[in-house]
């Protein structure tokens, strides 16, 4: 019996021994998965901002400012990146240049004044200064200019700029334990904190990320938040007053039909001019440039100006490039000359009693595109101050420097009026012959345009001319151009009657000559191709049509060019 109770106690203890590290061996598992896998917060603190004075924008950091005394001043690069692309800084004058609406500002480096419209604004402070190299510009002045406001927050000096149209959602932070209410780098406990909150501390919620809100202090300081430690609040629209834009353009009723006059030398005799039923703006080729610096040529004429307008006609007078892209290069490229040339024309507008203002640039290389943009952002607010109505000539879109150089979408927000000068699908020394401006060239092409131009501010050019062309046996080819009239005499002469060819949608003739080995080819601008012209102004909507030139048509152009009767069935 004794034998067998020694037995018992010596086997209990080891029991329990073996239940107490069966356990603890349990818990010293559980717990390391604990620690490993449960998420604690990082205690790791990391800068949100980086250098002095760093300006936010949009949700973050995007540069430093530069303070002297209350004057705060941002990078022109950012300025260019971020608030206005149009912004260029122009070397000869050392300047920036603004344009808006209105207004063409420019601003010059280590001044006490800028200019707006050429006007003298004066300042206690350089607009426009440089710091290690880089360019630095007052942003107290260009609030005149855009819409947007900004502050320098508390203790980090951080400048924060906002812009019409932002919006911003309060919140504010409910009480929590210390290490959850700081302001994480990314969307997780484990990143780094940029900065602590307090409990009831008012914040603003930028974003939203899974169980995070991306939140900004009032200094400026911004990371994640969890949301259930945040009340959100009302959201609010930044709303600034816009610059109003006053320019009060002559009104022309009905469509736009516009003919161009070719002036070569002198202008036509009035008394000589054919009624043109149907057009209300006349464009005479009055002015080009002439020199590098920005000398114009004139043609114009006041008694030609007074009888058009007698006549119940618009004059837009045409200033062209001389369509030679090294002189428009070297005009272009300073902000002097670009000015001289606005006031040049807003100078001869005065004389000429002018209504508008067309400018045909053209075979330009296409670097120099964005110069063409800038001149047209320049003259347009002196022209519109003026009174005068704006438009600019342009091409359908392709390759080469008659056409690559045009910034179509940016010149549509510019001017009043883009004429697309729908002709010359085969031009005069084309290795082939075909049609100047063939239907479905025109419309596929037209088609293309209006994706990135506006319809209402769309003039569909067409041709009055047709292309003779003369094809030998042995495979040369060349090419005359024809007025409607003329066209008409050839088709007399040689005993021809035209045809109608669906593919060009036009009427085509052909004639062989025996004695001199040769095919002639033309396809007809006619009655028939303008009214199709017009057809398609009225189809699409657009502001109206342009023809080229006056000189090339006959009395039936007019009429078939007419659109006013179909606009106002279809209003």
């Amino acid at each position: 019996m004794s034998q067998i109770e020694l037995s018992k106690t010596t086997k209990t203890p080891a029991k329990k021994w073996i239940l107490t590290g069966l356990f603890a061996a349990f818990f010293i598992i559980i717990s390391s998965i604990i620690l490993l896998l449960y998420p604690f917060a990082s205690k790791e603190k990391t800068d949100y901002f980086t250098g002095e004075h760093p300006v936010v924008f949009q949700g973050s950091q995007v540069a430093n400012a530069v303070m002297d005394g209350d004057s705060v001043y941002v990078p022109f690069a950012f300025l260019q990146e971020h608030m206005d692309n149009s912004l260029i800084y122009d070397e000869a004058s050392d300047s920036m240049i603004i344009t808006t609406k209105s207004k063409v500002v420019q601003m010059p480096s280590e001044s006490l004044s800028y200019y707006v419209n050429e006007e003298a604004v004066e300042l206690q402070f350089t607009p426009i200064r440089t710091d290690n190299g880089e360019m630095y510009v007052a942003i107290d002045p260009l609030m005149s200019f855009y819409s947007f406001d900004y502050e320098v927050l508390p203790e980090t000096g951080a400048i924060w700029i906002q812009q019409n149209g932002d919006s911003i959602t309060h919140g504010t932070v409910i009480d929590g334990h210390k290490e959850k209410l700081r302001l994480r780098s990314s969307g997780t406990l484990q990143s780094a904190y940029v900065a602590e909150v307090s409990a009831d501390e008012e914040v603003f919620i930028e974003q939203e990320q899974e169980d995070y809100y991306f939140v900004r202090k009032a200094d400026g300081q911004a990371g994640y938040m969890e949301k259930s430690l945040v009340q959100k609040g009302e959201t609010e629209e930044i709303v600034m007053a816009e610059e109003p834009v006053k320019h009060e353009i002559p009104e022309i009723e009905g469509p736009i039909h516009l003919t161009w006059e070719a002036v070569y030398t002198q202008n036509p005799d009035t008394a000589n001019m054919p009624a043109m039923p149907g057009v209300n703006v006349i464009s005479p080729t009055w002015f080009e440039l002439a020199s590098p610096d920005g000398a114009i040529k004139n043609l114009a004429s006041v008694s030609f100006s007074e009888w058009a307008q007698q006549q119940g006609y618009q004059v837009w007078g045409l200033f062209s490039n001389a369509f030679d892209p090294e002189l428009t290069h070297q005009a272009f490229t300073s902000f002097e000359t670009r000015q001289k040339i606005i006031r040049q024309l807003l100078h001869y507008s005065q004389i000429y009693k002018l209504d508008g203002i067309n400018i045909d640039i053209e075979n330009v290389n296409p670097e120099d595109g964005p110069l063409v943009t800038q001149f047209m952002r320049e003259a347009t607010p002196y022209f519109h101050e003026a009174g005068l109505t704006v438009s600019m000539d342009i091409t359908f879109i392709a390759s080469g420097n008659w056409s690559a150089f045009y910034e179509r979408e940016k010149l549509s927000d510019i001017v009043d009026y883009l004429v697309v000068m729908a002709y010359d699908e085969h031009w005069g020394t084309s290795p082939v012959a075909g049609s100047v401006a063939s239907f479905p060239w025109v419309e596929s092409n037209l088609e293309k345009l209006l994706e990135i131009v506006p319809n209402d501010r769309l003039i569909l050019g067409v041709p009055l001319y047709a292309r003779l062309w003369a094809e030998t046996e042995n495979g040369e080819v060349s090419s005359q151009a024809l007025s409607m009239a003329q066209v008409q005499e050839w088709l007399n002469e040689h005993g021809v009657t035209p045809e109608y060819d669906p593919i060009s949608g036009q009427n085509y003739a052909q004639y062989y000559d025996e004695a001199e080995k040769t095919t002639y080819k033309i396809w007809l601008e006619d009655s028939l191709s303008l009214k199709k012209r017009a057809d398609l102004a009225v189809e699409y909507d657009l502001a109206g049509v342009a023809s080229w030139s006056r000189y090339f048509a006959d009395e039936s152009a007019w009429s078939a060019l007419a659109i006013e009767e179909e606009n106002e069935e279809k209003q």
